[in-house]
């Protein structure tokens, strides 16, 4: 049994330039914000990222580390488009590769199972095989001969998720309504470092259902709370909505002025505490 405890700086310590980064999480929600801020406080840069995306692919690609982009959006959720991901991209800052959201989903399983590919229906007969022609098609072997797209698995480097609670092995749970693949990206990774709002001493009790992510497949975990704000991480807490508008419509300099630049995640948590305070 083996204390898996780490602090985001211990995360990003183990994280290099050039790597292929999966984020968990689902456009604005339970995304593993203090690991992607501690990832913006270090120099490591040209990642490759794959996202349900949301905040996590928009601070990234506003702060210029990202060299290619695999998600099938990039939302805010209660703002349909994330503003900062498409100004970079508008910008051709990094290269997207735009995929339906079951073929990302049949990428995470065909790469957690470590498998090349595997056939979906999903992208026959629209413009997601056009604007990504690197994609293949396969025939079935048996009698139908149906063909499919040969969906490459999304093989990852590391992956950063957050969840509800975890203990000190690596075992994750969530807690709300949805677990957002975030056991495949784990799967799917090389390593991969679970954030989490509490540490516990064991689920005793837990629907079973809800013990998400198993310690066999965790390298890391790290006690963060409020962790995924400003995206909501029910049931502890829901999307913080003024402070998600603020961000959406302050320019970009500004923003990572006030609450990027300080040395840890103590300082942004209280850079957006006396932001609330101001607005009483």
């Amino acid at each position: 049994m083996t204390d898996k405890t780490m602090t985001p700086e211990d995360v990003v310590a183990r994280l290099r330039s050039g790597m292929t980064i999966g984020i968990g999480g689902w456009g604005s929600r339970r995304k593993p914000m203090a690991l992607v801020r501690a990832l913006l406080r270090s120099p490591v840069t040209g990642l490759t990222v794959i996202s349900y995306g949301g905040p996590d692919v928009g601070l990234l690609a506003a702060a210029g580390r990202i060299r290619k982009l695999v998600a099938p959006f990039a939302t805010l959720d209660s703002i349909p488009l994330e503003p900062q991901f498409r100004a970079a991209r508008q910008a051709g800052a990094f290269e997207l590769m735009e995929i339906d959201e079951a073929m990302f989903m049949w990428g995470l399983h065909a790469a957690a199972n470590r498998l090349p590919f595997l056939p979906v229906r999903a992208g026959i007969g629209s413009d997601v095989m056009r604007v990504n022609p690197g994609l293949r098609t396969v025939a079935s072997p048996y009698e139908d001969g149906e063909r499919f797209v040969a969906m490459p698995a999304l093989r990852m480097d590391a992956a950063l998720v957050h969840l509800n609670r975890a203990d000190r092995l690596g075992n994750g749970q969530y807690l709300g309504p949805d677990p957002y693949f975030d056991d495949l990206f784990c799967e799917a990774a090389d390593s991969a470092y679970v954030s989490c709002e509490r540490i516990v001493d064991g689920f005793k009790g837990a629907v079973p259902q809800s013990l998400l992510v198993k310690r066999y497949a965790v390298t890391g975990v790290v006690e963060s709370p409020n962790g995924a704000h400003f995206t909501s991480c029910v049931p502890d807490y829901g999307r913080d909505e003024p402070f998600q508008k603020l961000y959406a419509t302050t320019p970009w300099p500004e923003f990572a002025e006030r609450f990027l630049s300080g040395p840890d995640e103590k300082s942004y948590q209280s850079a957006v505490q006396s932001w609330h305070e101001e607005q009483k």
